[in-house]
């Protein structure tokens, strides 16, 4: 019957601990012990020596007392000795348990330490992901104003008109063709639903549809304003980690918004502050007072939506009211909008 013994540094990389090796098997007698066994024979030495030297024939003392003291005296200084080389043993075995427990310590701080950044690497990655993700989309948007849709060009008669724009007469810095006809108002309009995809944006870059609304938005000059305005704020507000699609606002009536476009404001429009998340609230809160180049594009924002949304409202119907209100650029607008003290 083999007596096989496990390997204690096998059993403890099982556990991930390589600090929970066995401890040095230390020598049988220390340096202490072995000055004190010393000691006590160069003493007993000369305790034989003295009673060899000293005169028998002379009177000494029989009674119990001088043989107590004989024994004390000749006994005292062995206990004393041994008593030193015990203490100093002790004192050295404790050192090196306290420097056992400090590597085990140290080794459990290093694995503690190995685990959390495991668990962040991931997360590290994916805002990688968001981040690349967000360039991504910010190339493709400014490219959009130098493409062309050829069939999104194409006047229709069934194609409801988002915004309501007087036809301008054109001007010396605008160009014309042969017949003088202005080259914009050769283009169909922007239709309401082309409209409320370019202000939601696209949801991923495999988005085509979102991406031609937001193509076609932009080559409307009144729109275009209201995109590139809401691009800069979201964009400024991703940097705190606020992003629309983690807003979940409360829903105001059509009716409201309407009201909101003809001018009211107070508590009949109150219902348009719909947003709740109070660390959204707070940390643009702060980026309105602390950053000037925020709150610069924040109130530009404000007024271009205010301007194209009271043109958006003559011409849509409730539901369309609705729909756009779910959009991201509806949400940045009610979150600003509370912030600032747009419908107070």
């Amino acid at each position: 019957m083999s007596d096989a013994r496990p390997d204690p540094k096998s059993e403890s990389q099982g556990i991930g601990l390589r600090g929970f090796a066995a401890p040095p098997t230390s020598c049988r007698y220390s340096g202490a012990e072995i000055v004190a066994l010393v000691l006590t024979l160069v003493w007993l030495g000369l305790v034989a020596l003295f009673f060899v030297l000293v005169d028998s024939g002379g009177e000494g003392g029989t009674g119990v007392l001088p043989v107590m003291m004989t024994l004390v005296g000749i006994f005292l200084p062995v206990a004393m000795i041994w008593v030193a080389a015990i203490t100093a043993r002790t004192a050295r075995e404790m050192r090196a348990e306290a420097q056992r427990l400090q590597q085990t310590i140290d080794t459990m701080r290093l694995g503690w330490q190995a685990n959390q950044a495991a668990l962040a690497r991931p997360f590290e990655r994916r805002l990688e992901e968001i981040a690349a993700s967000a360039r991504q989309t910010e190339t493709a948007v400014a490219t959009f104003t130098s493409r062309r849709d050829g069939q999104a060009s194409q006047p229709s008669a069934d194609r409801k008109a988002a915004l309501v724009v007087p036809r301008a007469t054109p001007g010396e810095d605008e160009p014309s063709l042969a017949l003088g006809t202005p080259a914009e108002q050769l283009a169909a309009p922007v239709s309401v639903a082309d409209f409320i995809r370019a202000l939601n944006f696209p949801d991923s870059g495999e988005d085509a549809e979102g991406f031609r609304a937001l193509r076609r938005a932009l080559e409307e000059r009144g729109t275009a304003k209201l995109i590139r305005a809401a691009q800069d704020v979201l964009t400024l507000l991703s940097q705190d980690g606020i992003y629309m699609d983690d807003l979940k606002p409360d829903r105001a009536r059509p009716e409201v918004w309407r009201r909101f476009a003809n001018g009211e404001r107070g508590r009949e429009v109150a219902g348009l502050g719909g947003v709740r998340d109070r660390s959204s609230l707070t940390l643009t809160a702060g980026r309105m007072r602390g950053d000037t180049i925020f709150r610069d594009a924040a109130h530009h924002f404000l007024r271009q939506f205010d301007k194209t949304f009271t043109e958006f409202e003559k011409n849509a119907s409730d539901a369309e009211v609705a729909e756009l209100a779910e959009t991201r650029t509806a949400r940045a607008f009610m979150l600003l909008g509370r912030v600032t003290g747009t419908f107070d």
